[in-house]
């Protein structure tokens, strides 16, 4: 059996801990596009064996959505053997690659996880330190087999030694444009860290959808429905999307609308956009 399709437009990412089966299964019916098995931070170190172990009885076969793993920091022993174990698992939908500094380290990775059959496992860097930022577009332009990049933001808060909400939003800009660049999909937004602060991570949410982030990832299934919400697209931006497309398909071309807003090409994929996401199934 093969993974579980991505769903178009994946708004939602859970994370959930590798050493508790009981929360993984649960987090597989929780509504999330995306169940993200860590076995990083989120394991103890006398733990680390065992969380890879239960993720890999997991992977063996295609769990009812996509899950992808986030191994241990790529410089360790147990990175090596979390590679050697869950890349061949046929549930297996994709790596999560922590504290990525260098291109050279996505090369690596893709080159020993590549199957023998060609092809490759998707990759998703997560760049959490001021180089790794710095480095953004080179990282997401490293190798076919990344999917994605995206933002570890407790760790560069620690990196930066900053902790105003605002001083991330320049690397988040950064991080975004670099992604956009290399030809990969708009990144998902970090986490929230608070889980009963729903109000903040709407805020919050709010605030990355206008930075240019699509979608987010979550710690908690109650935080799912909130960020559903924040990235879906509104009655509203549904509504002008639909008229930008039909004035498109009646007159083509740069125009204005009644309403006198303007509208070319750019507009035109623009609403195209809104569209999909609008008409992506909703889990929630």
């Amino acid at each position: 059996m093969t993974p579980q399709p991505a769903t178009p437009f994946p708004l939602t990412w859970l994370y959930v801990p590798g050493d508790r089966p009981e929360t993984v299964a649960k987090a597989l019916t929780s509504g999330a596009d995306v169940v993200i098995v860590d076995l990083e931070d989120a394991v103890a170190p006398d733990r680390k064996d065992y969380a890879r172990a239960a993720t890999t009885e997991l992977l063996s076969a295609a769990p009812p959505v996509p899950v992808h793993v986030r191994v241990n920091a790529l410089h360790t022993p147990l990175a090596e053997e979390d590679l050697k174990t869950l890349a061949p698992l046929p549930g297996l939908a994709a790596l999560r690659l922590p504290k990525i500094t260098s291109p050279t380290e996505v090369v690596s990775v893709a080159e020993r996880t590549a199957p023998a059959e060609g092809g490759a496992i998707p990759l998703y860097a997560l760049l959490e330190s001021a180089l790794g930022v710095e480095r953004a577009y080179d990282i997401a332009a490293s190798h076919a087999a990344l999917h994605g990049i995206t933002l570890g933001e407790a760790d560069l808060r620690a990196d930066l030694s900053v902790h105003h909400d605002p001083a991330l939003d320049w690397p988040r800009s950064r991080v975004i444009l670099a992604a956009r660049a290399a030809g990969l999909p708009s990144p998902a937004q970090s986490i929230y860290p608070d889980t009963k602060d729903l109000e903040g991570l709407a805020a919050s949410s709010a605030h990355g959808r206008a930075l240019g982030f699509l979608g987010r990832a979550a710690i908690h299934p109650r935080q799912l429905p909130v960020i559903e919400r924040a990235y879906a697209p509104t009655p509203q931006e549904i509504e002008s999307a639909e008229q930008i497309l039909e004035a498109a398909t009646t007159t083509p071309g740069a125009q204005a609308l009644p309403s006198g807003r303007f509208i070319d090409p750019a507009v035109v994929a623009g609403a195209h956009r809104t569209l999909a996401l609008a008409h992506r199934a909703p889990r929630h």
